[in-house]
Parts: structure tokens; sequence; C-alpha cells
């Protein structure tokens, strides 16, 4: 059997996808993986945040398009970039053991976002990064900062931004470890839903290639992620929402902390909740409807003027 995978063209990406073709003839002999690499919108529209040109989406459209066409038969994501409701007639076949989830401080010349002076320039395309550094650190100025990581890395170098946080996952995979000055804890900075773990996609209706996929999951991270996107979901599922949503298997417990947050840092709503990993989505919907609590609502409507 042959199969393809669907993949951004990114360095980054192409990793992700060597390493699941990797898992996948290691799993299971005499099966033939190829690649598709392909541009999406999103690694095109660097111009842009994200919020403002389309979302998330714009980093799995294509790559859905070419499993509806035939062309591939699975997607490889970073979980991060993948909207909390998929397309119907898409299913994720298995999400894989997480690597570090935090967030990583990128400097060249500072140690910590705590060390920086008052107004140093930190980038980021994050909203939920932006409202988190401006509610610790309001001192800081934070500019937008796109591309894959690479480009963003070159921009840091070139003296245009004095900073930079970046995913710890995207730097380990690179081997570019050596450049974080501090990984930053969740307590200090929430990551992202289902940051630093991969995902693959496919047609709901391909059983076969769906049971070949699975294989590769892992149980314990994959409740984590649910837990995480199913606040997401319920508050919206949309990257306009400075989000961080980050769950943790602890003595046969799951623990959630959640949090929206206003873009300037000045309103967050926080919560902390427990509950068993057998159904991560309900304790997702508690972590949400905790955060509706403490003013989430508000928040977000603000937003959407």
């Amino acid at each position: 059997m042959k199969l393809v995978i669907a993949t951004r063209k990114s360095r980054l990406a192409l990793w992700q996808a060597e390493y699941v073709r990797g898992l996948l003839q290691a799993r299971h002999a005499g099966l033939a993986v190829e690649l598709l690499p392909m541009s999406t919108r999103g690694d095109e529209l660097l111009q842009s945040r994200l919020d403002e040109a389309g979302g998330k989406g714009l980093f799995v459209k294509e790559l859905e398009a070419a499993m509806a066409e035939g062309r591939a038969d699975v997607a490889v994501h970073s979980m991060k970039d993948v909207p909390a409701e998929l397309p119907a007639g898409f299913a994720l076949a298995a999400i894989l053991a997480r690597e570090d989830p935090r967030d990583a401080f990128v400097s060249n010349s500072h140690g910590s976002l705590g060390a920086m002076p008052d107004g140093a320039v930190v980038g980021t395309s994050s909203l939920r990064r932006e409202a988190q550094i401006a509610a610790r650190h309001a001192r800081l100025r934070v500019r937008l900062l796109r591309g894959n990581v690479e480009t963003r890395l070159a921009k840091l170098d070139r003296g245009e931004y004095d900073a930079a946080v970046l995913a710890v996952a995207g730097l380990t995979r690179l081997a570019l470890r050596s450049r974080i000055r501090e990984v930053i804890e969740p307590e200090d900075m929430l990551p992202a839903p289902g940051q630093g773990a991969l995902g693959v996609e496919c047609l709901s209706s391909r059983a076969e290639v769906f049971a070949l996929v699975a294989s590769l999951g892992d149980a314990g991270t994959a409740a984590c992620v649910h837990a995480e996107r199913e606040v997401s979901r319920a508050l919206g599922g949309s990257c306009v929402i400075p989000l961080g949503a980050y769950a943790q298997n602890a003595s046969g417990r799951l623990r959630l902390r959640a949090l929206v947050a206003s873009p300037d840092g000045k309103r967050i709503a926080r919560a902390d909740l427990e509950g068993p990993p057998s159904d991560p989505r309900a304790l997702g919907e508690r972590a949400a409807e905790a955060l509706r609590a403490q003013g989430a609502v508000e928040i977000l409507s603000d937003l959407a003027r």
C-alpha cells in the first residue's frame, strides 16, 4: 500500500511529515509513504495577523482539499494550527505523543522577558502571547512577527526585534533549542491548545487509512489536547481569541488550566479544574463555562467590535 502525506513546505512542517513517515514505515512493513509539499494561504499572507486574514484554517485548507481530491491520503499538522472544529467529512486519526508544549523566550541580548528594558520590542504573531506579555510586562512593546521559524530568527538577528517568543517544540524539532534563552513556564504563559502535539488528519470515510494511522496515537496526549481544544471550541474556536489552555495528566486525573484575555492584558478570565481523563471534552466545557462566569463573554464581545 502507498500513502501520500500532504504537508506545508516549511522546514518544520517537512520535518514533522518526515517524522510521521518514519513512524508509519517502522510500524507497517512494506508501506510506501510519499510527501506532497504544498504552500498554504497561511504561509503566504505574512504581513497580516492570522486573526485578520482568516484564522488557523489558512494553514490546513489546501491540505484538506488535496485529500478531498484524492491527491493525498493524510495530512500532518501542528495541533495548535488546527481549527477547533474540522470540516464535515474529516477526522483526526491520531494525536501523537507531545513534545514540550511551553513557549520559549529567544533573544541575542536579553536573558528573559523580565530582564528587558522599558520599551524593548518583542515579536510574536499570537494574540495569546501578546496578551500575557502585556499583563506581566506592560512596559514592553509587542510587534507582529510572522513567518516560519527561520524567517523569525533571521529578523531577530538583523536587529528588527529585541526578542521573540516561539514554541519550544518547533525549535527543538529543528535542532535550534540552543537559541532559547528561557523556557517560559505555564504559570507565566499558558500555551495554545494543542501546542507541542502533532495530529494526522484524514477523510472520515477512509476507514483503512484511519486504522493505519491510528496506531501512532498517544492516548494520554490525546486526552490533554481534546480537553484544551474543547475550551476553544466552546468559546468560538477562533484564533481571534487570546486564549491559552493546557492540560496535564497527574495521578490519574486531568488538570486543565485555561485563560481568555484582552489583547492589552488588562482583563483576564482564568480557570483551573480537574476531571477524569476518560471525558476530556466535558472538562474542557466546564473550563469554558468557568471562563464565561469570570467575564470571558464580555472580553470576547469587545474583541468582536
